[in-house]
């Protein structure tokens, strides 16, 4: 086997892997979380000419991921305005204008945008998403019911951070 047989520029990996590291400590988010990575790779698998419609069940599963999320951050005590909402709008604004331009002109947005989204992704579910796990657990949340045992629990909480430490994740 020559080492010319492929003589393309080293790239990202092509694929993301699943890792202990990725899980929060809540299934329900945990198991959204594994299906947005199962995407991101369904994504990079696909030749670039096919990716459009792969893409746009993965925006439309983002969307809900995000949404999912925000309902358990305003149910349990977080004010509308938190920074892991935002994050959350920056990169569906980001995933949308990726589609346009892919739809223009450019075929290898829609891979270096995957790219993106899985290096990005590991930061921000050991943060603020498992932040966001540990607040649920804490206020007796159940995530696959969407319920509170006591609802008074989350009575004197506001919440208006990203759901961890830092803002800046």
């Amino acid at each position: 086997m020559s080492a010319t047989a492929h003589s393309a520029a080293p790239s990202a990996p092509s694929s993301m892997a699943w890792t202990d590291s990725l899980h929060t400590g809540d299934s329900r988010m945990d198991e959204t979380h594994q299906e947005f990575v199962d995407m991101i790779n369904q994504i990079l698998a696909a030749p670039e000419d096919e990716q459009l419609p792969v893409y746009k069940a993965f925006l439309d599963h983002t969307v809900e991921h995000f949404a999912q999320e925000e309902r358990w951050m305003l149910a349990t005590g977080f004010s509308a305005d938190n920074c892991h909402a935002e994050h959350h709008a920056t990169i569906l604004e980001t995933m949308r204008v990726v589609e346009a331009h892919y739809l223009d002109s450019d075929k290898t947005i829609i891979t270096r945008m995957a790219e993106a989204l899985a290096e990005w992704f590991p930061g921000h579910a050991n943060s603020m998403d498992a932040g966001l796990a540990a607040h649920l657990k804490s206020v007796g949340f159940d995530s696959v019911t969407e319920t509170l045992a006591d609802p008074s629990a989350i009575k004197n909480v506001t919440m208006s951070g990203c759901g961890s430490v830092s803002c800046s994740s």
